[in-house]
């Protein structure tokens, strides 16, 4: 497999120089200066893919070229906005970037309610905690008909967490879940956020997922023809929040996208993390399944909940197989390189590590995203890569695509 590191461009704490230290020889990183919607200019993609080459590495992956709302509720510019995006597309086919992983996820991205929940070890996670989510949504936000989301009992626990929390609390609160996070779509006061949740609403699942096969019909036809691989991220968590419609959290809505839209260029970005904060997500299987689409892999551990809580675990420590879906994707590389692909290394990356020494107390580190706790999650899923190579060379004399 081919390890990848994301950076967020020249202002990110974690140096390109630094990425070099851990290993990583992909660069995954975007343009996060263009404003959502706007075309992404040759020369600024010329620009980032310079700075990433003086350093010895290879830019493998755009993460992300991201979806502007007008698409996802196709309303407004929507339609200026696609011929936008396919000019990005194009653009980046002419630096030769072909991997574009990006997200259908409405009003939020990725979302959790702690960054810095404490471990046993002393380190720190990230942390979605259902029962703080209630509370801000049916409480705080007060969003119309929260209630019938929840049963009483969990409820009764939210109301209680906010009774007990102070204002600086439930202020840190608020900002976790809608102030916006690295990568993602921007962030939204309490007002604001209210109207856009109702928007979604009023569209619904289906309403959202056929925007999306229509964003899909408009796209894909671009991308296949600039030799570009599209890879859609799975909802993060993969469950609805504040009552929002979600179209990419199972194998089933995987299995729609997917089929809507026959063509390689039509992928997936398999997050294990994202998938897997769902204990009937089979990722094995996913993976088996949905393999030759595959194009780009997050590779992060959870432990799940009962209420639907979980936080991010060690890499090889969490609830998720990793191992494997490592194994099922090395084979999805042998099959490739048997027949030919040209993509037969499929680009992964460590997520969202930990917290640990120093960085405990940094103020620069964006969330999920230190240098530590991703080296250290890069160096297990390295030593797991090796020993599964290992095991098939001296089982078949032969050695998988690494």
């Amino acid at each position: 497999m081919l390890e990848t590191w994301r950076w967020f461009g020249p202002d990110d704490y974690v140096s390109l120089d630094n990425i070099v230290q851990a290993g990583a020889r992909g660069v995954v990183t975007s343009l996060h200066h263009i404003p959502i919607g706007q075309a992404w200019p040759l020369e600024d993609l010329q620009d980032r893919k310079r700075l990433v080459e003086e350093k010895g590495l290879t830019w493998s992956v755009i993460e992300s070229i991201p979806v502007h709302n007008d698409i996802k509720l196709r309303k407004g510019q929507y339609r200026e906005q696609i011929e936008n995006y396919k000019t990005s597309i194009r653009n980046a086919a002419k630096v030769g970037v072909n991997v574009v992983c990006y997200n259908f996820m409405p009003v939020v991205d990725w979302t959790r309610t702690n960054l810095n929940f404490d471990l046993p070890n002393k380190s720190q996670a990230l942390r979605f905690e259902m029962t703080d989510f209630a509370a801000y949504d049916v409480y705080v936000l007060e969003r119309p008909n929260a209630v019938d989301d929840y049963d009483r009992g969990l409820l009764s626990k939210a109301k209680a967490r906010l009774d007990a929390m102070t204002v600086d609390e439930v202020e840190s609160l608020e900002k976790n879940i809608i102030a916006g996070l690295p990568g993602g779509e921007g962030s939204y006061n309490r007002d604001g956020i209210r109207a856009a949740i109702a928007e979604y609403i009023d569209i619904g699942v289906e309403g959202m997922r056929q925007n999306l096969f229509f964003f899909l019909e408009e796209v894909i036809p671009v991308a296949e023809a600039e030799g570009v691989l599209m890879c859609i991220h799975a909802d993060d968590p993969p469950f609805s929040l504040f009552g929002l419609p979600r179209v990419v959290s199972t194998a089933d809505d995987v299995r729609a996208l997917l089929n809507h839209v026959s063509s390689v260029s039509n992928g997936l970005t398999l997050c294990a993390g994202s998938f897997g904060a769902r204990g009937d997500n089979d990722l094995v299987g996913m993976a088996q399944e949905f393999g030759p689409r595959i194009h780009f892999v997050h590779l992060r551990n959870v432990i799940r909940e009962e209420d639907g809580s979980f936080y991010e675990a060690e890499h090889l420590g969490g609830d998720n197989d990793m191992v494997g879906l490592i194994s099922a994707l090395m084979d999805e590389e042998q099959r490739r390189s048997d027949e030919g692909r040209e993509d037969l290394r499929i680009p992964m990356r460590p997520d969202h590590g930990h917290l640990l020494g120093e960085e405990l107390n940094a103020e620069k580190v964006n969330p999920g995203y230190s240098f530590m706790g991703r080296m250290k999650g890069l160096a297990e899923l390295r030593g797991v890569i090796h020993a599964l190579e290992s095991r098939t060379s001296e089982t078949t004399g032969s050695r998988k695509p690494g």
